[in-house]
């Protein structure tokens, strides 16, 4: 068979559209727009791969910095050879140097700089540079690791108003699939932790029912246990599910599903209902899992129609199927509004649409039964 490369595009010319069109959203937590990032890069200079996965029980980025670091250092390759930054820096922790990095530091031949010499002299730096910090959790949050890394300080401006461009891991593997052939988003990596019998680490197509989440993590029936409840997000940065687990899909930014105690959640929420449990529970009491040990196929799936519920600043996908229309996986389903930053969503299974509202469309799998694959099956 002939070696299949990507075709790469100009990315000054048409990489907004692409990554646009491929729907993606930030997988770090927040779930805006990427596009929205990639609109203006007359004002970029730098792009920072924000690799610090600060929460306790999270794994998914330095999985894929290791297991995709080829895919990364592709797309930092084609950034930098079409001068569209001069420099990429990639910040992880320290501590994460020996297990996770040095095969994306190969890929790169980037610059290593340890934790002693920041923050960076930016101008001095080109191409790609590795810059650990210390093994602190703040470091996770964009305005904090900005300052770490070369002394940016944010009040109320952006990092672009400053020439940086900040992703995450997981975002830059789906914006490098959209730019190099414009695969959409239709999967996502997720943990599911706290008091469920067995923590996992799975993949599964977006809007994959919490309920089959929590299933496989051994939770009877995939109904949580009494006094419980389920939030969206990590340890120190979850906040409280709006719908119950059988109607809660799993969404572009979900990078972890949390059961946690009703009282313990009462006595630890924060300002805009923020739950912060980082220091209530022993996150290393049992073994977690590094990386991804099965796939999760739904027999339906809710998808939702907005990634990052910013009243007026980013609005809901407008459906484009209606109930009873067969999709294929990786089919446009709801368009971009164009009332203002916006997204494209796709069907994340193959089969028929049973649902369409304001908030998601619901599609039922061709070949109706949920399973869990193991990674292995499934190559």
């Amino acid at each position: 068979m002939p070696n299949m490369q990507p075709t790469w595009l100009d990315v000054r010319e048409d990489g907004c559209d692409r990554i646009r069109a491929a729907g993606v959203a930030g997988a770090g937590g927040a779930g805006f727009p990427s596009y929205a990032k990639w609109d203006d890069l007359e004002q970029i200079d730098s792009l920072l791969m924000n690799h610090q996965e600060s929460e306790p029980n999270y794994f998914i980025d330095k999985w894929l910095g290791k297991t995709k670091a080829k895919t990364l250092a592709a797309l930092f390759e084609v950034l930098l050879n079409q001068e569209v930054v001069d420099r990429i820096v990639v910040s992880a922790k320290w501590k994460d140097r020996k297990e996770y990095m040095h095969v994306l530091e190969s890929e790169t031949d980037g610059t290593i700089v340890p934790p002693r010499e920041l923050p960076l002299e930016r101008d001095e730096y080109e191409g790609v540079v590795f810059a650990y910090t210390d093994n602190k959790y703040q470091y996770g949050m964009e305005n904090v690791l900005l300052r770490a890394v070369d002394g940016t300080v944010l009040s109320d401006d952006l990092p672009m108003d400053h020439g940086w461009l900040v992703q995450n891991t997981e975002t830059l593997v789906n914006i490098a699939r959209a730019l190099s052939d414009g695969t959409p988003v239709t999967r996502k990596h997720v943990h599911v932790s706290g008091e469920v019998s067995r923590d996992r680490f799975l993949e599964v197509p977006l809007g994959t029912p919490a309920s089959d989440l929590l299933r496989a993590a051994d939770c009877l029936a995939g109904e949580l246990p009494p006094d419980t409840v389920l939030a969206d997000g990590g340890p120190g940065w979850c906040f409280p599910a709006d719908e119950p687990a059988d109607a809660y899909g799993v969404h572009k930014n979900t990078n972890c599903l949390l059961v946690l105690e009703e009282e313990t959640v009462d006595e630890n929420t924060r300002g805009s209902d923020r739950i912060d449990v980082r220091e209530e529970y022993d996150w290393t009491r049992r073994e977690m899992e590094t990386e991804p040990s099965a796939k999760i196929e739904p027999e339906v799936v809710r998808i939702p129609l907005v990634t990052n519920p910013a009243p007026e600043v980013v609005y809901p996908s407008t459906p484009v199927v209606d109930v009873g229309d067969r999709v294929e996986r990786g089919e446009r389903i709801a368009r971009a509004s164009a009332a203002g930053i916006s997204i494209p969503q796709h069907a994340s299974i193959t089969g028929t649409v049973t649902a369409v509202s304001e908030t998601t469309v619901e599609i039922e799998a061709a070949s109706p039964s949920t399973t869990e694959v193991s990674i292995e099956q499934s190559c």
